[in-house]
């Protein structure tokens, strides 16, 4: 009875104690989500394809919300990947306006969920919930829209529920710090900062390209352009997510050459197409009456014996056909003359009808030699490479730009190594491919889940990146095209100056293949880069007015006189413009290359 009572006091007392201290501490709820609310622009977010921007109205809340667009197979979708507590529940919510918004949480440990609205209006809050599994650690909550749906709006997202917090949870790491850039020559600058505590990678960002990832705190980032300013900023990241983003660094990069072996073009260069073997309305035009205001001369066109035989021929246009052409010797004297003032010559190879495909080790052999004897015979300095239509048409089984297969695209790249080595650094390689093999690889590339999209979107993307160390200029053409998706999310058409911008700041940027971020075609130098236009209206669909044509070089150059695109850098650097052809530039009375020679003086 003693005991009994002893027990009973005891009891007493520590209720007592429970009552006045009450329960045991638990972890405090929380809003785990950073930068719900968009007030420091994307920090902390990833939207898909660079379809998320940050506008400041309309708001929800605060001075910003998120606007994001889908486009073509891009629902524009948006996420962040937060630490969370195991075995606990969690209430998410967002406030969205636009149709068909979605707001979700996945790898929560049991069922994920999502929630949506279908009308569009007034700003609608929309909140889901979720319980974590016993050893989930991190989820990832997102919003996006639906395709084909305008640009919809996102705002005030909010996670909360236990701070996980403590020892043993996972936490971003910081911010690196002591950030330096360094130019080791024209187009390289080496960066290296401190480490950060936890980080398992970095995150390196410049100018709106491309994000680079390293596993070390340094980095070397090539294909930069001489003499201009870059700015670098490195986030860290680890499992539970990336920091904030370092302190910027600057740096100028050295004067300086930029070609590749040095093929000596002037600082801004003009290129057109020639017709040597043909005539058409343009009328014949000989060698030696080609203005002084053309650099780089392409010969059109070396055509094959057939499709797949890798033999390719070229001759001058017959006299029947093209009254006033000059003989093989008159012809080969003015390639000569226009060399020796400092101008390129350039077998081109391909065209409309002229179908190439390197199907075999045989026609790849086959285009080594039968190019080289053009070359060797009229005393070139390179090749342009015109392929069109279904020369690429069997690249259907690369999936992955970095590691093509198919045998078509695989021999033209080991041809071309072959030309370059056989002839030196003063060989000169530039490649012409329509939008449709280049820029449209960045909604649809090689025979993945793209429903009935041609598998040859995209296909020059492997040749391309191949080549990058040996291409001199990349001049897309930018006509004979239709609408192609932009880096904004937004559809832009031919013959404004919005269109050759965007397609240009695809190639200078950078861009996530078929909106796979984990294949980013990597930007090319600004040195290597022209932009392919129609001379005239006669010429092809597209033609760009010269005072449009001026205002996407101050965009693309100055950053001035941008229009409803607004590029991720600024290209003083850009090499040039390339058109069909020189003989429609006589037959418009020389309009675009006198607009060229006006513009760079």
């Amino acid at each position: 009875m003693r005991r009994a009572l002893s027990l009973l006091s005891a009891a007493a007392l520590a209720a007592a104690a429970f009552l006045a201290s009450g329960p045991p501490a638990a972890a405090a709820d929380a809003d785990l989500v950073r930068n719900g609310g968009f007030e420091s622009g994307l920090d902390g977010w990833n939207c898909s394809a660079g379809s998320g921007a940050v506008v400041s109205a309309p708001v929800h809340g605060g001075g910003s919300a998120l606007r994001a667009t889908p486009a073509g197979q891009d629902n524009a979708r948006c996420s962040q990947t937060v630490t969370v507590k195991p075995d606990s529940a969690y209430t998410l919510t967002a406030w969205v306006q636009g149709a068909y918004v979605y707001l979700g949480a996945s790898g929560t440990g049991t069922t994920d969920v999502s929630t949506w609205t279908q009308t569009p209006g007034a700003w609608k809050q929309l909140t889901t919930g979720f319980r974590t599994g016993p050893a989930t650690t991190t989820v990832t909550v997102y919003t996006h829209g639906w395709y084909g749906q305008p640009a919809h709006l996102t705002d005030d997202v909010t996670l909360v529920g236990p701070d996980p917090g403590g020892p043993g949870q996972p936490q971003p790491p910081a911010a690196p710090t002591g950030l330096t850039a360094t130019a080791t020559s024209p187009g390289t600058v080496a960066l290296t900062w401190t480490a950060s505590a936890g980080a398992a990678s970095y995150t390196v960002r410049r100018d709106g390209a491309a994000p680079l990832t390293v596993t070390t705190p340094s980095a070397t980032v090539t294909g930069l352009a001489p003499a201009t300013p870059y700015t670098f900023r490195v986030s860290a990241v680890n499992a539970a997510g990336e920091s904030p983003l370092s302190a910027p660094a600057t740096v100028t990069t050295p004067p300086g050459g930029g070609d590749p072996g040095g093929p000596a073009l002037p600082a801004h260069a003009l290129v057109g197409y020639l017709h040597t073997s043909f005539a058409n309305g343009s009328g014949y035009l000989r060698m030696a009456d080609v203005p002084a205001s053309w650099d780089v001369i392409d010969l059109a066109f070396g055509e094959p014996t057939s499709a797949t035989s890798g033999d390719i021929r070229f001759q001058l246009c017959p006299v029947s056909e093209c009254p006033g052409v000059e003989t093989p010797a008159e012809f080969k004297a003015a390639v000569q003359a226009k060399r020796a003032a400092g101008k390129k010559v350039l077998i081109s190879i391909g065209g409309q009808n002229g179908q190439v495909q390197l199907t075999t080790t045989a026609a790849r052999d086959a285009f080594v030699s039968s190019v080289s004897k053009i070359i060797d015979e009229y005393g070139l300095d390179g090749v342009d490479i015109d392929f069109e239509g279904h020369s690429l048409s069997l690249a259907t089984g690369d999936t992955d730009f970095r590691n093509p297969t198919t045998p078509a695209i695989v021999n033209l790249i080991a041809a071309l190594k072959t030309l370059k080595a056989r002839y030196g650094p003063g060989f000169v390689l530039t490649m012409a491919p329509e939008t449709f093999f280049v820029q449209l690889g960045y909604q649809y590339y090689g025979s993945g889940p793209w429903g009935g999209q041609d598998p040859r979107a995209g296909a020059y993307l492997p040749v391309i990146h191949a080549l990058r160390d040996d291409l001199t200029l990349l001049h897309v053409q930018d006509y004979n095209s239709g609408p192609i998706t932009g880096l904004d999310g937004q559809y832009h058409s031919m013959g404004g100056a919005d269109f050759h911008t965007a397609m240009t700041d695809m190639l200078l940027t950078g861009f996530p293949v078929a909106g796979d971020t984990s294949r980013v075609f990597p930007p090319l130098r600004p040195d290597q880069v022209a932009i392919g236009l129609p001379a005239t209206p006669n010429a092809g669909n597209g033609h760009t007015p010269p005072a449009e044509v001026d205002k996407a070089l101050d965009c693309l150059t100055k950053r001035v006189n941008c229009g409803t695109y607004q590029p991720h850098g600024t290209w003083p650097g850009l090499r040039g413009l390339m058109t069909w052809s020189v003989n429609w530039d006589r037959f418009g009375g020389w309009e675009f290359s006198r607009n060229f020679d006006a513009y760079f003086g």
